[in-house]
């Protein structure tokens, strides 16, 4: 799968992801470490990826400014963060890449919420 990875998500998460074998690009790989929020998502739809995130304001960007773009919100301390890690795959394993870039996914330890985007 593809994705754009925001500047507060772990290293160690996109470092997981890489070794899983998706197809990842951080914000601040591309110049867009200080780009605003509705930016980073329009990004994100300009390049047709996922966007993961560990900030909570994106889902107002989604769903009340309509910035339909799929996202995995991660709701993971770093203590847990091998528990969200297998969360996290089981996501990507359940979904298919098209039902999640239409989609926001909210991934804690243990348990992830999956709201589909209205289009």
């Amino acid at each position: 799968m593809k994705f754009l990875v925001d500047h507060d998500v772990y290293l160690v998460t996109a470092q997981f992801l890489r070794r899983k074998g998706h197809d990842l690009i951080r914000v601040a790989e591309i110049g867009k470490a200080k780009a605003t929020d509705a930016e980073l998502l329009r990004v994100a739809q300009e390049t047709d990826r996922i966007f993961i995130t560990r900030d909570r304001d994106f889902g107002a960007l989604v769903f009340v400014q309509k910035i339909a773009v799929g996202v995995i919100y991660l709701r993971v301390p770093y203590p847990a963060i091998e528990r969200g890690h297998r969360e996290l795959l089981r996501v990507l394993q359940e979904h298919t890449e098209d039902e999640l870039r239409a989609a926001f996914v909210v991934v804690e330890p243990g348990r992830h919420r999956f709201r589909k985007i209205p289009q």
